[in-house]
């Protein structure tokens, strides 16, 4: 088996953090996360985007508003797993 892409890495990365924390990670999460140099963090995050995932930055930042099927702001989409609710839905 090949070993998982760059943008793989990154999608693992956010999603992960975003089930088990409720919050999106800050790109210098996702290069530690990575073991990359933080501006190859920011730089993945937003090639990540630029290769058509679900979701967006906030406008003028480099912070992860939404990522399918999260929202990072709050929504009136509530998600709750065995009655804890931590995270936010499109």
């Amino acid at each position: 088996m090949t070993e998982p892409s760059a943008l793989d890495q990154t999608f693992n990365v956010i999603i992960k953090h975003m089930v088990e924390t409720g919050q999106a990670p800050h790109y210098t999460e996702i290069a530690a996360a990575l073991g990359v140099p933080v501006e190859e963090g920011r730089q993945a995050l937003h090639a990540l985007f630029k290769a058509g995932v679900p979701g967006w930055l906030h406008p003028g930042t480099d912070l992860i508003a939404s990522f399918a099927p999260f929202n990072n702001l709050p929504t009136q989409y509530r998600i709750s797993v065995d009655g804890v609710q931590k995270w936010f839905g499109q």
